[in-house]
This record gives C-alpha cells, structure tokens and sequence, in this order.
C-alpha cells in the first residue's frame, strides 16, 4: 500500500480525525473522566494499576458503544443507498462525508464555530439515557465502570459524528465497525491519560498555529478522500 491509499484509507482517517480531535477531547470528556477518577474509592486511587484499570475499563465502554453506533449506521446506510443503487448512493454519502470531514477542520481550526450545532442531532436520545450513566456513580467494580463508558460514548459530539459519517461511506458494515474503533483509538491517549499526555495536548491547544494545522489536515484528507 503507497501513501495515498494509506491516506485515503477510510480507517487510517478515522484514527487521524480521533487524533486531531484530541484537542476538543480534552476540554469535554478530560473533565469528565477527571471526575470520575476522584470519585473511586480512596483503596482504587491510591493504587496506579487499580487506577489505569478503572479508567481504561471507562474508555473501551465508550469505544465500543462508537463500534455499536458504527454497525447501525451501516445498516441505514446499506438501504439508504437502494433507492440510488449501490455504486451511485455510495458515491454520494462520500461527497456529504468529506463536506461533513472538511467542517470539522474549519471547526477544529477555529473558523467554523456554528460546526458545533451539529452536536444536537443526538441530544434528545442523550437526555433519554443520560440518567442510567448517573444511577452507576459511585462507580464501585471494573463492569460499571465499562457501562459507564457504554452511557459515556453516546454524549453529543460533533467529531464523532463526523467519524460516523465516513462510516456511512465504508459500504461495509465491518468496515464502519473498523472505522469507529479506529476513531477511538485515537482519542484514546488524550482522553484516557489525565496526567502528563493530556496536560501536554492542553498546552498545544492554546497554540492556535497547532489548531489551523490540524485543522487544514483534515480539509486535505477530506478532499483526498473523495
């Protein structure tokens, strides 16, 4: 595989925009499993193998549920491209794909703030199962801590359904699958390590030269995509 198949291979984008959106990360969902963490028991927190089990457990429960969101949207994308046929409907998702990818650039780089609005398509099914994540704090075992993170990965966020949108393009339902885990990997380091990674990635995101790059990278994967 060259460069430009890796490139424009739907997986590696997937992990690229879960990397950039890292910035975003932080801000929403550090604060959130900050919170969590000092919620565990004293015994947990003072152990770093008990802790990073805890934390990890919260993270695979929120990619998986991404993985979850990823199989059902190639299921509606399979009949959404039946009325065009396959290769047309196919063709066009890219096109309203790489439209929704190269928004999420202008986003991250800080010219396209109204982006964010996107984020309350999900906000209804949000509210509806919000409460069940609240009936698991105090988190107390490992199993919780993996439901939590299933609830968790459900909160609106614009960046994720921009990795959905390019699993809507994948014409595969493990392929969208693939895309999604691909996507939460990679923001996994940022979001996973309250410590020293997310404190590094916060100082970068006051770099606003650090913004428009990342940014500018994800309009270019975007058109190389299509």
């Amino acid at each position: 595989m060259d460069i430009t198949q890796l490139i424009s291979s739907p997986i590696f984008i997937a992990f690229f925009i879960g990397l950039f959106s890292s910035i975003h990360c932080v801000s929403m969902c550090g604060s959130i499993i900050g919170t969590l963490s000092f919620s565990l028991k004293p015994e947990i927190r003072s152990h770093k193998s008990k802790m990073m089990a805890f934390i990890f457990s919260y993270n695979f429960g929120r990619i998986f549920s991404y993985m979850l969101a990823g199989l059902i949207v190639g299921l509606i994308e399979s009949l959404l491209t039946l009325p065009l046929g396959e290769a047309h409907g196919h063709r066009a998702l890219q096109i309203i794909s790489a439209l929704i990818i190269t928004g999420a650039g202008f986003y991250i780089a800080g010219w396209f703030p109204s982006f964010a609005y996107i984020e309350k398509t999900g906000s209804r099914f949000w509210k509806t199962i919000e409460p069940y994540g609240r009936k698991l704090i105090p988190v107390a075992t490992l199993p919780q801590a993996f439901l939590f993170g299933m609830v968790w990965g459900w909160i609106p966020c614009g960046l994720v359904y921009t990795a959905l949108a390019l699993a809507a393009t994948s014409a595969d339902i493990t392929t969208g699958i693939l895309i999604m885990l691909a996507f939460g990997l990679g923001t996994l380091p940022a979001v996973a390590s309250t410590g020293i990674v997310s404190t590094f990635i916060s100082r970068i995101n006051n770099l606003h030269a650090t913004k428009k790059i990342a940014g500018m990278l994800l309009v270019f994967i975007a058109i190389i995509s299509v």
